[in-house]
């Protein structure tokens, strides 16, 4: 617990700077998060960092957040970020072929889900906080507070599992703990940061945001267990990689765009 806590200061004490200024910094270091991020869900696969497959795929990842989010790179070169998309597709095809199925469609179908996933999801942590400040540290306390109150509730008054198979040690009192928790520092934030006209909408959106932030915890505990890893990488000791951090937040958000939350 220690060295837990002690790694969630320092790892604090560098990410909140990055959160406040925003612009390009906070763009960089999510782009570097989100190819830490990638590479450890190829590591759960065995997929060598320095593969062929594994570069492309780093490539695509780095080209399409900085035109996103730096600066405009497709407008340079005669093709766009869909295009760019499915030219990437198809060489994965034909990789698959040049080596003779030694990587199989099975695999570059994982390693194509994996970049979405990842892309996606931490995508929307930089979109969030270009929209401003108060949206990124609302849906970081909310985060936050469900993993606290998930945590105390569970080991407190938590007996019955809520999904042995995935995750031993999560309970209905931790799950519900956690939307209680979240419900709370929203209602608080709203009162000193007034960000909706309702606070019957804020309660909404922090249960739906909790919900949603257990449930992209329990998808990488599935992941986990599917290839047999206690973390997803040894970046953060204590807490285990980078996924294991932000696996929460890059389910969440993209979820609350499209319901046009944020």
């Amino acid at each position: 617990m220690k060295q837990r806590v002690i790694t969630a200061i320092i790892g604090l004490v560098i990410f909140i700077p990055f959160v406040v200024y925003g612009g390009w910094p906070f763009a960089l270091l999510i782009s570097l998060l989100a190819t830490m991020g990638l590479n450890e869900l190829f590591r759960m696969n065995n997929i060598s960092t320095f593969s062929f497959p594994a570069m492309i795929t780093f490539v695509l990842l780095w080209g399409i957040f900085i035109d996103l989010f730096i600066t405009s790179i497709f407008s340079y070169i005669p093709v766009n970020q869909y295009e760019a998309l499915f030219i990437y597709i198809f060489i994965l095809l034909i990789y698959s072929v040049l080596v003779k199925n030694k990587k199989t469609y099975h695999d570059l179908s994982f390693i194509l889900l994996s970049v979405f996933y990842v892309g996606i999801g931490f995508g929307y942590v930089v979109e969030t906080r270009f929209a401003g400040l108060e949206y990124i540290l609302f849906v970081l306390l909310i985060i936050w507070l469900t993993d606290t109150g998930a945590y105390f509730f569970g080991k407190y008054i938590g007996k019955r599992k809520l999904w042995p198979e995935i995750s031993p040690k999560k309970t209905i009192a931790g799950f519900v703990g956690g939307i209680i928790s979240a419900i709370v520092v929203s209602v608080i934030f709203q009162l000193i940061y007034p960000m909706y006209d309702q606070v019957w909408l804020v309660i909404a959106i922090a249960i739906i945001a909790s919900i949603l932030a257990q449930i992209g915890d329990l998808v990488e505990s599935a992941l986990k267990r599917t290839y047999e890893v206690k973390d997803s990488g040894t970046l953060l000791p204590g807490h285990g990689g980078v996924l294991d951090r932000f696996d929460s937040l890059i389910f969440m958000l993209p979820f609350l765009h499209f319901l046009q939350f944020i």
